[in-house]
């Protein structure tokens, strides 16, 4: 590898405020200036909005979008379709 152009590599704390999930992982995303203490140890912290604990997909908690009524039409069209045995 060529010295001098890639990022530092280290330890990053990644948070969820809704939830308080805390994820360390690496990152070269070091240069944080929000630092928290994790385990006996400051190290960087970034905020994150969504995380696996309250994303609609992993909760189960997403709704079928409906515009303009089109999931009701396509149930009235199709409520007497019959599946071939």
């Amino acid at each position: 590898m060529k010295k001098d152009i890639h990022p530092e590599y280290g330890y990053v704390l990644y948070r969820c405020p809704g939830t308080g999930t805390e994820i360390l992982t690496r990152s070269t995303k070091i240069n944080s200036e929000d630092s928290h203490d994790y385990q006996g140890q400051s190290v960087p912290s970034v905020a994150i909005e969504i995380c696996s604990d309250n994303h609609p997909f992993y909760t189960g908690k997403s709704g079928l979008v409906d515009s303009a009524g089109r999931v009701d039409r396509f149930n009235k069209r199709f409520a007497n379709f019959k599946k071939k045995s």
